[in-house]
């Protein structure tokens, strides 16, 4: 049996710890851009409202600066392959109230990390090669008789080449046999249809009377 080749793919990560930001206002924008190209992504994040955008950009343009430094791979041909957010340490702060009073505040924090991937090897892995069927047997030719030539030693004889060849065609050739034709019976004077051995045959002696 053929074993199945796996090809993986070159990946190029960035990541940026501690940012500022809640992991669940990052993950927003993340999933804007997860799957695009580099160029597109770039776009979105240029365009977007939102504050961690900028910090996302940031980890980005630092994982294609690595891609085409170190790889040698060319940043707009580039795909975000996977890109997310985990939790960080959570900073305590705490906010004065009425009556002397003071409410805890948390601000978390987050690690940002985005991966690339290169779109040629991506292709090539989405689109693996064939592997070659095993042929099927082939079927044993019918034996065709030859005329002038003597056959090999250990041979059927031609005669019985040609008896099993023609054998089949004879069974095809039949036909239904036709049913005997019956002779048709002689009209009288009256209409009446009487068979010829109803007749009854005058004796030679009345003949001669007459």
């Amino acid at each position: 049996m053929a074993q199945a080749q796996t090809q993986t793919i070159r990946e190029v990560r960035a990541q940026a710890k501690w940012v500022h930001c809640s992991a669940r206002k990052a993950r927003l924008v993340l999933d804007a851009i997860r799957g695009r190209s580099v160029p597109e992504a770039r776009t979105v994040l240029a365009f977007s409202t939102r504050d961690v955008a900028r910090d996302i950009d940031k980890v980005l343009r630092s994982a294609v600066a690595n891609a085409e430094a170190n790889h040698g791979f060319y940043g707009d041909e580039m795909i975000i392959s996977a890109c997310f957010a985990d939790e960080g340490p959570v900073l305590k702060r705490w906010k004065p109230r009425a009556r002397g009073r003071a409410d805890r505040m948390i601000k978390g924090t987050c690690h940002i990390t985005i991966r690339l991937a290169s779109l040629t090897a991506a292709a090539e892995t989405a689109a693996p090669k064939a592997v070659p069927k095993s042929e099927a047997p082939k079927k044993p030719e019918a034996p065709v008789e030859m005329k002038g030539e003597t056959p090999p030693p250990g041979a059927a004889p031609a005669d019985s080449v040609t008896a099993l060849v023609s054998e089949p065609a004879k069974a095809k050739s039949k036909a239904p046999r036709k049913a005997a034709v019956k002779p048709r019976a002689e009209k009288t004077d009256k209409g009446e249809a009487k068979p010829k051995a109803a007749r009854k045959r005058k004796p030679s002696s009345k003949k001669t009377e007459e």
